[in-house]
Order: structure tokens, then sequence, then C-alpha cells
């Protein structure tokens, strides 16, 4: 390569690195004044750094074949600052493509038609904001409250309120806010965290979230800390049924419950993109587990398409605080026996659990789970026998199409990637990560390879049914 090409190289990339440093502080006054989400093809620009607009433009390339440039999102950007539009998500990748391949000359012409649905909307999806409170404060409470703070403005009504917990022995409240401060596996928090001791209260980037120490529902009375009409999520995982999260009502300021693990009788089982529509009213909602929030969507683009006869899922799952960190008593068969250090043959139920999202799946499906020695981070191998047989190149178009241009497109993610591992899937938004290099197939059969981040992933989807629970529809453009 000559110099002169060198130097085109690089004298591009820094007039991409230009047009992103003036991106950012567009993105987020359109987000703090508007409500407006920007995207470039699924990936987020709220409180991206230049490298992350850059790299989401390049994910182009998996998507429509092509890298988005930066020149041309740059100028929807500008155009829709002057648009008076409403809360939306917006994704200027797919606007940029879409007029790039369309008779339309005049951008301004096209943005009008294309998001005309929200021009002079409502930046406040919810009339009030609606308080949530946390029920625990583990794995999946704290990247709740990481995603529920990042995202909290004028516009975003959702507002964590408080934190219950046991304890409240000298030195507790430090201690929560370091684990919310610090992550082995997602890193620091993005932001600053003080402490209000004598009130109990952790201050996270303007969030003022009380610390209530209680040992059961019964024992709170939220209205006291001035929180009303509040959404308990429940990750605690020991109140699995109706009349254990009925409890959860008992405290004068609570309103409705989300569980963050499976639920037993008849509580509705939500995987946010498949069957979201069962929300309706209901004061109990579960969303489910990780490994079936994995699942569902793939099986679902799959059973649409092909139709599934029947099959078997075996879940490859990163060890839980569920398990013993070396050998112990555990009431639990093999989970006795040190995570970090073993293979665990284990059960699941997520298989079965498909069937309350997607009833026409009842009975067709097996499962089994494998815990290993992995902190985070999982695989769904799904073998499955369908009623049309497509070629390998024909279902891995298919699941592209899913990921990219379906309802399903914030639940599947694609990969066509030859070097992909395990941690390269950390902080994935998705809850299902196809990867479309391992897929086999063979006649009516196939076998499907799925990661997942069982936590973040996980975490996204959850917020997504407390978005629906409370009313708060935010619409997706372009259609």
């Amino acid at each position: 390569m000559t110099t002169s090409e060198t130097q085109a190289h690089l004298a591009a990339y820094l007039i991409d690195q230009n047009l992103a440093e003036r991106m950012i502080p567009t993105v987020g006054q359109l987000y703090r004044e508007q409500g407006v989400i920007v995207s470039v093809f699924g990936r987020k620009l709220m409180n991206a750094s230049v490298i992350d607009i850059i790299k989401a433009h390049r994910f182009g390339r998996n998507v429509v074949g092509s890298a988005a440039s930066l020149g041309q999102t740059s100028e929807i950007l500008e155009q829709m600052q002057e648009m008076d539009l409403g809360a939306a998500r917006v994704d200027i990748g797919r606007l940029a493509h879409d007029f790039a391949i369309s008779s339309e000359e005049d951008l301004r012409g096209y943005l009008d038609g294309a998001l005309g649905s929200i021009v002079g909307g409502d930046a406040n999806l919810l009339p009030e904001p609606q308080d949530v409170v946390l029920y625990g404060f583990g794995r999946i409470g704290r990247i709740l409250a990481r995603l529920l703070i990042e995202r909290t403005t004028a516009s975003n009504k959702l507002r964590l309120r408080a934190i219950v917990v046991r304890g409240g022995r000298e030195g507790d409240l430090e201690k929560r806010a370091s684990l919310l401060r610090r992550d082995s596996i997602h890193g620091p928090f993005n932001g600053s965290i003080t402490l209000d001791p004598e009130n109990n209260a952790i201050v996270a980037n303007g969030n003022y979230i009380q610390v209530i120490y209680a040992d059961q529902p019964e024992d709170i009375d939220y209205t006291k800390y001035d929180i009303k009409n509040a959404l308990i999520v429940d990750n605690t995982g020991k109140f699995k049924d109706e009349a254990a999260l009925s409890r959860h009502l008992v405290p004068n300021g609570a309103s409705k419950v989300l569980l963050t693990a499976p639920a037993g009788g008849d509580i509705k089982n939500i995987v946010y993109g498949v069957n979201q529509n069962m929300i309706e009213d209901q004061p109990i909602v579960c969303a489910a587990s990780c490994t079936t929030n994995a699942i569902t969507p793939v099986l679902k683009a799959i059973n649409d398409e092909y139709e599934i006869v029947n099959g078997h899922v075996e879940t490859v799952h990163s060890y839980t605080n569920d398990q013993n960190l070396i050998d112990n008593y555990h009431s639990a068969e093999r989970r006795g026996r040190s995570a970090p250090l073993n293979m665990v043959l284990t059960s699941t139920g997520a298989a079965k659990a498909v069937a309350k999202a997607l009833p026409e799946l009842a009975g067709k499906l097996t499962g089994n789970a494998i815990r290993v020695p992995t902190p985070n981070v999982s695989m769904a191998v799904m073998n499955l026998n369908l009623a049309k047989a497509p070629t390998r190149d024909e279902l891995n178009q298919h699941m592209l199409n899913m990921a990219n241009q379906s309802p399903l497109s914030e639940q599947i993610a694609y990969s066509a990637s030859t070097e992909v591992v395990s941690t390269d899937i950390v902080g994935t938004p998705e809850p299902a990560v196809f990867d479309s290099v391992a897929t086999i197939v063979q006649g009516n059969s196939c076998v499907l390879y799925v990661w997942y981040d069982n936590e973040f992933g996980y975490s996204v989807q959850v917020v997504r049914v407390m978005r629906h629970m409370v009313g708060m529809h935010i619409p997706s453009l372009p259609a």
C-alpha cells in the first residue's frame, strides 16, 4: 500500500471521529429533552463513546451489507433536531440505508414521512414518574439498578426509588454501594455514587435511592418514604407463586409485582417480544428465566417458518450464586459440588417454560442443563426436528432477517464471526445471540447454537417488561 493510500485511510477515520464527536451532544439532547432514543442498527448511542459510535456504524455490514456513513447519519440527526419529535426509538442507521435505496431525493421530505407519526408527539409517555422498588439487590438487582439509573431523564419516567434488603448491620450501606460501583464482570458504574448514611440512602447520578431493611414484605410501609403506586421488582427468587408474591402488595404504596425468576401456578410468564400482550392489567407478572428469554424468540422464529415437530434444548450455563464455591451440603442434587471446579449436570425447566409463552410448542421440547466453571454468559444448544427441510444457508438467512428486520430484532442478535467466544457476549443487550457459523442442518433436523448474557441480556428484557406493565410503550422507527 502506498503512502498516499495509508494517509487516505487515516484521513477518512479522522473525519468519522470528528462526526462522531459532534453527534454525542445531539444524541444526549434528543434523549433528555424529547425522549428520543437514537440508535444505529440497534446499537444505542446514548452514553456511547466516539469509538462506540463508529463501531455501531460499521455494524451495518452485518445488517444491510454495508457500513452506514457518519456523514449521512449526522445529517439525519441535524434534521431530527428541527422536527419537534416525541418519545420514540429512532434508528438513524436504518433511516440512512432506507433513504439511500429509496427514490426520494429530498432528505427532509423522506424524514417527514418516515417519522411523521411522532412529529409533535409528547416527550413524556407517562403523566407522572413511576416509582420502582427493587426487592433484593443481588446480581440481577444491581444490573437493573444500573439500567434504570442510566436511563433516568425528564422524559423517562421510571424512577428507582428504593431497594429492599435484609440486614442493616454496620457498614452494610457502604458495601451495597460498593457492589453497585464495581462489578467484576460488567465493569465500573458509569457515573458517581455518594451516600447519605443518616437516612440510609444511595445517591447515584442524582437518583436518591432509599435502602430499606426488612425481613419480609409485610414489614414495610413505602408511603413513609413518599413512594406511591410502586412497581415492586422481586429479584430474590424466594417468592415464586401467586400467594407468596401477593405479599408484596400488602404494604402501603405498592401496586404491582414483577418476578425475575420462573413462576409457578397461573402467573403469566412473559418473554418480551413474544407474548407481552398477555400482561394486560395483571398485578403480578413474571419475566421468566434468562434461558427462557434466550431460547423462546429463536424457537418462535424457527417454528413460524419451518414448524418444529419436536426437539431437545441443552443449556450450557455459567454457575450461579445458588451453587457452592467449594464442596458443601446443598439440598439439590450435584449442586453442592464446587462450582468453579466442576461441570455440573442439573435440570432446567426452561424448555417446558417455553410453552407458557408459545403454547404451540407445548409437549414438543425436552431440556437439561450443564453448569460450567464460568461466571457469566451461557449457551443453549437446540436440536430440532422440523416439518420443512431448509438448507443451512436458508436457515441462517432467515435468522439474519429475524435479527435485523423483524419484530424480534430486539431479542435476537446474529453472529457470523468464526472467532466469537463467551466473553465477547458480555454486555449484549439482546437476550439471544444466534451463532450462524455453528449451525448444522441435515434433512429435516438442525442443531442451533445460541449465546446469551444470562445477567445483562436478561435484565434488559426485564426492563422492557417493566415499561410495558406501567404503560410506557415506546414506538420504534422506521417501522
